[in-house]
Parts: C-alpha cells; sequence; structure tokens
C-alpha cells in the first residue's frame, strides 16, 4: 500500500507529535491540517527573533497539545509548523511550549488554562489546538512561544496574527514573527516554522 502526500499531511495533525510516549497520548485530532508539510526555509535560514517572556510565564506547564478542553468559547485556532535549524533540518525532541490570553485578553495567573508543551516529532513537527487571544490594553494580538533543542538554548518568542490594526502601534511586533493564517469553515488554521540555534 503507497503513502500518499495526502495521507502524510493528514496524519501530522491526525496524530499527535507525542504519539511515542504513549503513557501520555493526547487525544487526536480528526480532520487534516492542509497547509504544507514541508519546513518553509527560506535562502538565508536566519534564526527565529527572540522576544520578551511578559509577565505571564509560568513554568510546569502540562504536556498537550489541545488546549480547548477547560473553555467555553473563542475563535478556534490550530496552529503547527516545524522546528528546523540553520539548514533546514527538522529537529526531533525539541520542546515548544506555548501560552496566550484567553478570548477576554486575560491570561489564568492561577491555574494551566490555555497553557501547554509538547515535544516534536522525528520530522520535527508540533501543533497546537487553541483559540485566537483576545486583546489587551496597549498589546496586538500575540501568542507566546518557548522553543528549545534537547541540551540546547531556549527561544523565547512572541507569533503575530496578520492584518491586526495594533501590529504596527505594537513596540515588540516584527513581521519575521508574523503567522501564516487561514479560514476554514468555523476555524483558522496557523502555520510557523521555528528556525534555531
Amino acid at each position: 500500500m503507497s503513502v500518499t502526500r495526502r495521507d502524510l499531511v493528514a496524519g501530522f495533525f491526525a496524530t499527535p507529535a507525542l504519539t511515542f510516549l504513549s503513557a501520555r497520548h493526547i487525544s487526536a485530532q480528526t480532520s487534516a491540517f492542509p497547509l504544507p508539510l514541508t519546513p518553509a526555509c527560506g535562502d538565508d535560514h536566519e534564526i527565529t527573533p527572540s522576544s520578551t517572556e511578559g509577565p505571564f510565564y509560568k513554568p510546569q506547564s502540562p504536556l498537550r497539545s489541545d488546549l480547548t478542553s477547560e473553555l467555553s468559547g473563542g475563535v478556534r485556532l490550530r496552529i503547527g509548523g516545524h522546528v528546523v535549524d540553520r539548514s533546514c533540518r527538522p529537529i526531533p525532541d525539541a520542546v515548544v511550549e506555548l501560552w496566550q490570553a484567553d478570548g477576554n485578553g486575560q491570561y489564568d495567573n492561577t491555574g494551566k488554562r490555555l497553557r501547554g508543551y509538547q515535544s516534536t516529532d522525528g520530522g520535527g513537527r508540533w501543533s497546537f489546538t487553541t483559540i485566537i487571544p483576545g486583546l489587551y490594553t496597549g498589546r496586538t494580538r500575540h501568542i507566546h512561544f518557548k522553543v528549545q533543542r534537547p541540551g540546547g538554548r531556549v527561544l523565547t518568542t512572541q507569533l503575530f496574527f496578520p492584518g491586526e490594526p495594533g501590529n504596527e502601534r505594537d513596540y515588540q511586533f516584527t513581521p519575521q514573527l508574523l503567522l501564516e493564517i487561514e479560514k476554514i469553515a468555523s476555524e483558522r488554521l496557523g502555520r510557523y516554522d521555528f528556525v534555531i540555534a
């Protein structure tokens, strides 16, 4: 039986990146993620820019890819991509951690809502199911990340949403940290490939 590109793309988001950790299996996504499967590396392979951690980071996020189980609303966002090195080689077992505001622009500072981490699979792939964050005073829409290869330095950064009126007013915004966003029915699909040292 031959495997098609469609099978590979469907497998990326139908099977969590951490399925090799069978004791910590994360519930599967049911529909394919239709963005390109291959890393989107440019000619220069520049390291992903870092950005401030901000005041709302908390250590010890839970291991999970679906961050929506504790939410009752919000615009669903599936976000994913690769972690690669400067030569565009995938980095397996890199830790990708995410934290963000809810749809009202509020961070959960007492619990673990909209916080999580996972490790990349053998192809350097990662993905989360979350919601589009709300706005809060002084900031444009963004999601925080920490990314680290095994034994490597931690990249702390933020990803931003294209077309947001607040982007140019936010002193932390940089175009190199823009997500690629596509709208499919009632949800949004976001793509970003982290390049780390």
